[in-house]
């Protein structure tokens, strides 16, 4: 038996997820074509490399079917309500960064805070008789993010792509999606709420509380840490 680490199977975040482990002396690469998920691991005995997409290793960690995965924090929140029960984190990876956060239009000279978000909605509600509609493909943050800011009246729309272009479609009023460098958003004519912010994500390696581990994996686990933390 060994111990399972799994990672992004192909883009930037696998090659930098390579790059970040060959740094403390674990080389990880993929063998095989592009279509094949296998892969390797040198320079720890004991491991050996799952290849997944960034979204499956969250539900890979919760299962336990891994002990190890790389994703973003994003992610993992998103899709593990009960996260913190099931996963622990073991490092940020210094890549990947980027927030997930509320935005509307630029035109919106006096929406400028959830405070203000909430007085809007509830004035769009009393003009149109629908709900405002904001896009995302993040509806469980977003939904906890406002409850706790307090903005009613609004519904969430789901958005797997171009979020930011909902607005100008004119199938949404308002938008919650990632970002680095806001220049989608300012291409777009929206404008990040001051207290917007709901999530600053980064790739990070996580480690499944609810797998088991052999007495080997345990050690195995020991000799990874050591080199990674």
């Amino acid at each position: 038996m060994s111990l399972k680490l799994g990672v992004p199977s192909k883009g930037r975040l696998m090659d930098k997820t390579f790059d970040w482990f060959e740094k403390r002396g674990i080389h990880l690469s993929r063998t095989g074509s592009d279509r094949e998920y296998a892969g390797a691991v040198e320079g720890i005995d004991g491991v050996s490399l799952v290849l997944l997409s960034a979204g499956e290793v969250p539900r890979e960690l919760a299962a336990g079917r891994i002990h190890l995965g790389v994703t973003g924090t994003d992610l993992l929140q998103e899709r593990l309500p009960l996260w913190e029960q099931q996963i622990d984190e073991i490092a940020p990876l210094g890549f990947g960064q980027a927030d997930l956060i509320l935005a509307v239009p630029r035109a919106w000279v006096d929406v400028e805070t959830l405070d203000d978000l909430d007085a809007a909605a509830a004035a769009f509600r009393a003009h149109h008789g629908h709900r405002l509609r904001i896009a995302t493909k993040y509806h469980r943050l977003v939904r906890e993010f406002l409850r706790a800011g307090g903005v009613a009246d609004y519904m969430l729309v789901d958005s797997q792509g171009a979020t930011e272009g909902t607005v100008k479609n004119e199938t949404a009023e308002a938008v919650a999606d990632i970002t680095s460098t806001g220049e989608t958003l300012r291409a777009n004519h929206l404008k990040l709420l001051s207290d917007g912010v709901i999530l600053r994500s980064q790739a990070t390696l996580w480690r499944s509380r609810v797998a088991s581990f052999s007495a080997s994996e345990r050690e195995a686990l020991e000799r990874f840490l050591d080199l990674v933390t």
